[in-house]
């Protein structure tokens, strides 16, 4: 094959509705709360909920925004070519775009050091050689065909969300008069600055776990009816997560003290094993499945922003190239991937989790204003797109700026 029809082959068009749901739940899940929220309840205590609350309705704004800009511009690198078309400004489209990338391997790492915690749980060795195997593994998976690693994606997500609902219900049934004390975990006293700074701090690690409903923009030249189906695969992904991760953290709030959570490195498996007094096998395993499976989706993301950039000419054009054989960036995944392992042994979780954080939440709120842009230029969207008032992506911007001072403040 010619490099020129090496250069034409194209991203298959092969994921419905479902697909994309099911990518979102796995990744945003795989990222979050399997891995930290015993951090967030170290830091927020009883009132766990209301920091994975306050950071999904700052996600509600920008997610909206999301929406819109995916049937704009639908083309992958998401967040790279919404700046370059609304601004034109290449050194903005090249900074947003490398800072998606290093976000998604700042979190990818984070979740196989998390993956790797519960690995440990079974298999007693070192865990920079635990994380490798997590990467590596997963990077092969990433790479084989997008039909076939979403497939595998979404079964495992399947199997995570699970896990999550088994945590759920047994907590409720265990204790069935606690749900009556949800509404104040959710609403710390505003007077109370410990309390309100603890959910502050928290709010950031609790952020993390909701990463994810952006990747799935990066879909969209892989979907079949994105203009249609894009703005529902985002709202649907963020009202899931948002429902579970409230719930698990409450339970988890009542069900563990603070002190037993900062020691594990696996949280859910200590939860577990307090709730049902049985060996904490069955959801180690399925820790262990939902925090590869937030591996394998953010490398399969991260690898096609960069061959959005890379057809953009933003970057390489050979980091771009799309596989015959596979029809992926074969390329850009085995960068990612190298990237991602060397993070993953030499950077603690806690400090990658907020890292990705802060470096995500500038780049929302620079999303938000690229659409604020369009709408003040008066550039309307396609015929049949998803839109929203120029409301949305103003307070998206406000928030997601806000929360970066805020924790920052708060954790000073």
């Amino acid at each position: 094959m010619s490099k020129t029809e090496r250069d034409a082959v194209q991203l298959k068009r092969s994921i419905g509705l479902m697909g994309l749901v099911l990518y979102g739940l796995g990744v945003t899940i795989g990222a979050g709360i399997y891995v930290l929220v015993g951090e967030t309840i170290v830091r927020a205590g009883p009132y766990a909920p209301a920091s994975f609350l306050l950071s999904a309705f700052v996600m509600g704004f920008t997610a909206a925004s999301f929406a819109e800009l995916s049937g704009r511009v639908p083309q992958a690198a998401g967040e790279a070519v919404y700046v370059e078309k609304s601004f034109g400004i290449a050194w903005m489209t090249i900074a947003v775009g490398l800072a998606v990338l290093i976000e998604a391997m700042i979190a990818a790492a984070a979740i196989s050091v998390g993956s790797a915690g519960y690995i440990a749980e079974l298999i007693p060795l070192r865990s920079e050689v635990l994380v490798a195997f997590v990467v590596l593994s997963m990077a092969m998976i990433a790479a084989w065909g997008i039909r076939e690693s979403i497939a595998i994606a979404g079964a495992m997500t399947l199997v995570e969300v699970a896990g999550l609902l088994i945590i759920i219900v047994l907590g409720l049934v265990n204790d069935p008069g606690s749900i009556a004390e949800l509404p104040r975990s959710l609403t710390p006293p505003v007077g109370d600055w410990p309390a309100v700074s603890g959910v502050l701090a928290a709010s950031m690690l609790a952020f993390f776990a909701f990463i994810g409903f952006d990747d799935v923009v990066n879909l969209v030249e892989e979907a079949k009816n994105p203009k249609k189906i894009m703005p529902w695969a985002i709202g649907i992904t963020l009202a899931v997560v948002t429902l579970l991760y409230v719930l698990v953290s409450f339970v988890a709030a009542k069900s563990v003290s603070v002190e037993e959570m900062a020691k594990t490195s696996a949280p859910i498996s200590l939860l577990f094993e307090r709730l049902t007094g049985l060996p904490p096998l069955t959801i180690t395993l399925i820790a262990i499945i939902a925090t590869m499976n937030g591996v394998v989706i953010i490398l399969i993301m991260a690898a096609r922003v960069t061959y959005g950039m890379a057809k953009a000419r933003r970057l390489p054009a050979w980091i771009g190239t799309v596989s015959p054989r596979t029809q992926t960036p074969v390329r850009a995944t085995v960068i990612i991937a190298a990237v991602v392992l060397v993070m993953a042994i030499f950077t603690p979780l806690d400090v990658l989790a907020e890292t990705s954080s802060e470096v995500l939440l500038t780049v929302f709120a620079v999303i938000n204003l690229s659409l604020v842009w369009f709408k003040i230029k008066g550039v309307a969207a396609p015929e049949g797109a998803f839109t929203v008032h120029i409301v949305f992506p103003i307070a998206g911007a406000v928030f997601c700026f806000a929360l970066v001072v805020g924790a920052s403040l708060a954790g000073g």
